[in-house]
């Protein structure tokens, strides 16, 4: 069993936009149902769950209707923070489905992702537990203690930017926020940050630049252009 999780409880003020950023629509289709369907296509997955921002649950099902977006089985209530979000999703799954299965937890954001990620993703989870999707850092990178200034350079061959899908076994997951919930974290970032901060290690799955993350105005049109040269091919 296979399982996408995507996260959609997120406002995204940086949007600046009253409707959230997951429900915006670009070229006919709000940016959920994009990231949704790279999902219902692939034929390992089986399971689709959303963990969606309140007041959004009617909208969410219409949509997947609207758009043949058959495999989703699950609209869970999204959190106050993302932990809480992906947690909450993590936890209705472990009400439904055994430990083994595997869980691809995804931004609602992110409606470019590849066919070969997604089976990527799976395969090392299968392989080796908790799996992160990462992109090497090609830029110079500079520590700063005030935000404005720098005096020292950090080794980029030691930096890697995290995307997402992220996962494990639901089993693995569902540990590991048990073991947040002992330490008192409860707002780590991400999957891949909470993983480490409870003493865990995470195996990379190779990205891309092409799966982009909207979160402002200008990511809206690399999204637009990326969708244009694919109808161009």
């Amino acid at each position: 069993m296979n399982i996408a999780l995507i996260i959609a409880g997120g406002k995204g003020e940086r949007m600046k936009s009253v409707t959230p950023k997951q429900f915006l629509v670009i070229e006919g289709k709000p940016v959920i149902i994009h990231t949704l369907e790279k999902f219902q296509n692939h034929p390992r997955i089986d399971v689709i769950a959303v963990v969606c921002i309140k007041g959004w649950d009617d909208d969410l099902k219409d949509y997947a209707r609207q758009f043949g977006i058959t495999k989703l089985k699950h609209v869970v209530r999204g959190g106050n923070v993302g932990q809480e979000s992906i947690k909450n999703g993590i936890m209705a799954m472990a009400d439904n489905y055994d430990g083994d299965a595997v869980v691809l937890i995804h931004d609602a954001i992110r409606p470019n992702l590849s066919t070969k990620i997604i089976s990527d993703c799976i395969s090392s989870i299968e392989q080796h537990g908790l799996s992160v999707v990462v992109l090497p850092c090609n830029e110079a990178m500079l520590e700063t203690s005030d935000g404005i200034s720098s005096s020292r350079a950090y080794p980029r061959s030691q930096l890697r930017r995290t995307q997402t899908p992220q996962g494990a076994r639901l089993s693995q997951l569902v540990e590991l926020h048990k073991k947040a919930a002992e330490k008192g974290i409860d707002n780590s970032i991400a999957t891949c940050t909470l993983a480490t901060e409870v003493g865990e290690s995470v195996w990379f799955v190779e990205g891309s630049f092409k799966n982009v993350k909207i979160t402002t105005p200008e990511d809206i049109d690399i999204f637009r252009a990326l969708l244009e040269v694919k109808d161009q091919v």
